[in-house]
């Protein structure tokens, strides 16, 4: 429909066609769903690193929820689509934008709802495929100011690395004619108006090589020099000499080891990158009568690829991934105006991100060694090794009852959930030196040594439940209110549960280490009402028109979020996993010759003061994040085929999660004074007439008394549900739906997003993942990292005429051309300049 006059529900609807035609789809989960870009009021999550779908309404991209024919397809533990959809089997894809109806349950930014394809009583079958390579593709324009160029053999330039895509697969849909057991009549039952099938095949594969961008490292001179200073670490250079590239030119300047300069260059080397997918669907329609049908779905998707996540490629590692999801609908109208919907699914994933194996001398596994001044990490992922299992067991059950103006419906959606997972952050240790001598020399890093040991299982086990009542009452003919109210229950993962090992560290009336309580009261109203004004001459004629052709809708609402596990399985308590740090400024003599950071775990946590010294994290009692909505608009049809709508749309996020060291303070800032910011070199005089000192300002804590009394001395990591933001948008959206062979819909959208936090982990160098002063978030609230204050986004579809009507094979081969694409302008990320030091002094560089 061009206009909705009865919900106040914001949703972009996209046909089978325009999903094959205009999705962008690479290996993996995101392509069909990236069509969500193309609607209003929805901008790219940029380089935050995280989520799937973009930002919708200003709300962050992990509050996004994916649906696949009416059940959950989400990944529990870092958010997202789980299983992957062909966009050759969407019968239809539907975006539905912060304002809701009380069904949905789960998120507020984007619910993103794809239905698949199903048979019916003719067979029809297609072959697709589709090919992308660097001969095709343009060069963008950090390629350009880099010198590449795409002729091969062209002195003093790199030519564009290998870029291979390639798509193809096949389906096919009927009856389903089924053999008929027993003597008499028919040999098979027949299919036809009953039961259909739809099957489908897929293969992608993918074959690149990119390069590394703004790595230096030595020249073959500057590795000579390396090689001749004595007194560095014969091990640590055996390791830099074993897997850092020689620069070829001096082109980067020069670093200092021992008072010596190596002169060093930028590198360029190809980071091989191959991936393969296998994915099949299989649906089974059966309708046994007029008031009773059953859907079957299954789908399973086989991934293997390459972590590429490290800066080298010697590190890269193979990464397997299996997907499986089956669901059962049953819908049954117990009679004209009472209809019940069922749904039954089980989803399963398994993924695994492994080492490789690599060795250091003298530690028990290779480490990551980062060496700021070449901008350059020695070692595979910070993030592996990790793996996950994901079991998902879900009950869905809705009510539909029509009574005189009133459409009532009610229903709720059950999930248990197993699922065991292994993540330790810096599991194997990281250690980031400000300076290569640092490292060559063996001192402790100068910037950030941390491991996190003692690592076991975690489990996400969790049980969900979402309810909800609607009520859509048609007040009059041109007139519907939009009330309900919905439910959120999310338990607390089993593995967050397991702080209650750690009790002896509570502290009363400071800090409690039980099992994290569950919330349940998280009830979410919702209200809204769509009114069409009626005229059919004079000024209001012409400006909205007969009854259908204008809607006037506003809303407000309520709705969750839902806590991942990546924020829980970082917070282990130290009697399951224990992080480790070295102060930066120790500056210890033969620190990875003796071992660096031990692996084991410190025993005998049997007193409340060696627990507490120990504990690097907490979990608070469940505070699930919310937003509130509030929205306006205006559609107009314009003749048959067109629609103009002029939106406003705000919304609120409130206890957003953010992550702390909550014992930690400030020593310069926040009230407290600090020395100048000298542009040139100061005299001596002015030094001394300073009032403050260096060793003043050192003498200072850096950690919170009340923690620091209680016997806290560990960075103490806290997820807390202390964000905020605030989102306003005002977009224009036209829409052209097919005719004459032409489609188009145009969208622009001027909003501001303001927040106080952005990325929960370290998911991006573009804005930091904990705030400057863990005492004063107020002073955090800025532009937002996902403010983009203008976007245009135009697509389109054009049937070429020529040969349409033609038969034969002029027909098959000439005919049925089309033109189909997107065009998107988009305001710019903004970017937090860090200088990498601990500027404010309380302990944190990040």
């Amino acid at each position: 429909e061009l206009i909705d006059t009865t919900t106040t529900t914001l949703s972009k609807g996209f046909s089978s066609r325009q999903v094959s035609e205009l999705a962008q789809t690479g290996i993996g989960v995101a392509g069909v769903n990236n069509l969500a870009l193309i609607a209003p009021n929805v901008s790219s999550s940029g380089g935050v690193g995280v989520g799937v779908g973009g930002s919708v309404g200003g709300q962050r991209p992990r509050n996004n929820n994916f649906m696949v024919d009416g059940v959950d397809n989400n990944d529990k533990s870092v958010t997202g689509p789980q299983t992957y959809i062909s966009p050759e089997e969407v019968a239809e894809f539907t975006l539905v934008q912060n304002q809701f109806s009380a069904e949905f349950g789960r998120s507020n930014g984007g619910q993103f709802i794809t239905v698949t394809k199903t048979g019916g009583n003719d067979y029809h079958g297609s072959f697709y495929g589709g090919l992308r390579n660097r001969k095709l593709n343009a060069l963008d324009n950090l390629q350009i100011l880099a010198g590449v160029v795409r002729e091969s053999n062209v002195p003093g330039t790199n030519r564009q690395f290998r870029s291979d895509y390639v798509r193809a697969g096949a389906n096919f849909s009927g009856p389903l004619h089924l053999p008929r057991f027993g003597e008499g009549g028919e040999s098979i039952h027949s299919g036809k108006d009953k039961l259909f099938f739809f099957a489908s095949y897929e293969r992608l594969h993918l074959g690149n090589a990119a390069s590394a961008g703004g790595i230096t490292t030595p020249t073959t001179a500057g590795f000579a020099i390396i090689n001749s200073i004595p007194g560095l670490s014969a091990t640590n250079r055996g390791i830099f000499n074993t897997f850092v590239p020689v620069a070829s030119a001096n082109d980067a300047g020069f670093i200092t080891i021992q008072g010596i300069q190596v002169p060093i260059g930028g590198v360029s080397f190809p980071a091989p990158n191959f991936e393969k997918q296998n994915h099949v669907l299989t649906n089974v329609d059966w309708n046994q009568s007029a008031a009773t049908q059953h859907r079957f779905r299954f789908s399973m998707t086989n991934f293997a690829g390459i972590n590429t996540a490290a800066n080298l490629p010697i590190f890269f590692a193979p990464v397997p991934n299996k997907q499986r999801l089956f669901s059962y609908t049953l819908l049954h109208n117990f009679r004209s105006n009472l209809i019940n919907e069922t749904r039954l699914a089980f989803r399963r994933s398994e993924q695994s991100f492994p080492v490789g194996d690599f060795s250091f001398p003298g530690l028990d596994v290779f480490p990551n060694i980062n060496l700021a001044d070449l901008a350059l990490n020695i070692g595979p992922d910070g993030n592996t090794p990790q793996s996950g299992i994901e079991n998902n067991y879900q009950v869905v059950n809705n009510l539909t009852y029509l009574r005189g103006n009133h459409a009532f419906k009610v229903g709720g959606d059950f999930r248990n959930i197993i699922s065991p997972q292994r993540f330790v952050q810096r599991e194997r240790g990281a250690y980031d030196y400000l300076s290569t001598e640092q490292f060559l020399i063996d001192r402790s890093p100068d910037d950030l040594a941390e491991r996190n040991v003692g690592g076991n299982t975690y489990y996400g086990n969790q049980r969900i439940l979402y309810a909800f009542i609607q009520d859509d009452w048609r007040v009059r003919p041109n007139l519907t209110l939009n009330l309900g109210l919905g439910y959120s229950y999310q338990e607390v993962p089993l593995g967050a549960k397991f702080q209650a090992a750690n009790s002896l560290a509570s502290v009363p009336g400071l800090i409690s280490f039980a099992a994290p309580k569950t919330q349940t009261k998280n009830f979410a109203p919702k209200v809204g009402f769509a009114y069409s004004p009626d005229y059919t001459e004079g000024l209001m004629g012409r400006l909205f028109g007969s009854g259908g052709k204008t809607s006037i809708r506003a809303g407000f609402s309520m709705g969750y979020d839902y806590i991942f596990d990546n924020l829980y399985i970082l917070s282990n308590p130290p009697q399951a996993q224990q992080t480790i740090d070295v102060d930066a400024a120790a500056n210890l003599p033969n620190f990875l010759a003796n071992g660096g950071i031990s692996p084991i775990p410190q025993a005998g946590l049997t007193d409340p003061a060696t627990a507490r010294a120990v504990t690097g994290s907490h979990i608070p009692d469940q505070e699930v994040p919310y937003a509130l909505t509030y929205t306006g608009s205006i559609q107009r049809q314009f003749g048959e085929n067109s629609s103009l709508e002029l939106r406003y749309l705000g919304t609120r996020g409130i206890h957003l999660l953010t992550q702390n060291r909550v014992n930690r303070q400030v020593k310069v800032g926040n009230g407290l004074s600090g020395l100048p910011t000298f542009f040139a070199r100061p005299s001596q005089s002015a030094l001394d007439a300073l009032p403050l000192t260096l060793n003043q300002i050192n003498a200072r804590s850096s950690f919170v008394p009340r923690y620091f009394n209680a016997g806290f001395t560990s960075n103490l990591v806290d997820f807390l549900s202390n964000g905020n933001s605030t989102y306003h948008g005002a977009s224009a959206a036209f829409n052209k739906r097919l005719s004459k062979g032409f489609q188009m819909t145009a969208a622009y959208t001027w909003s501001h997003l303001i927040d106080d936090t952005t990325a929960e982990v370290f998911s991006t160098v573009l804005s930091p993942r904990r705030v400057e002063d863990f005492q004063n978030l107020r002073a955090e609230r800025a532009d937002s990292a996902l403010d983009r204050r203008h976007r245009l986004v135009v697509s389109s579809l054009y049937d070429l005429p020529f040969f349409k009507s033609q038969t034969g094979f002029a027909g098959a081969v000439l005919g049925g051309w089309n033109i189909a694409g997107t065009l998107s302008f988009e305001s710019g990320q903004k970017a937090t300049v860090r200088s990498g030091n601990d500027a404010n002094l309380n302990g944190d560089s990040a």
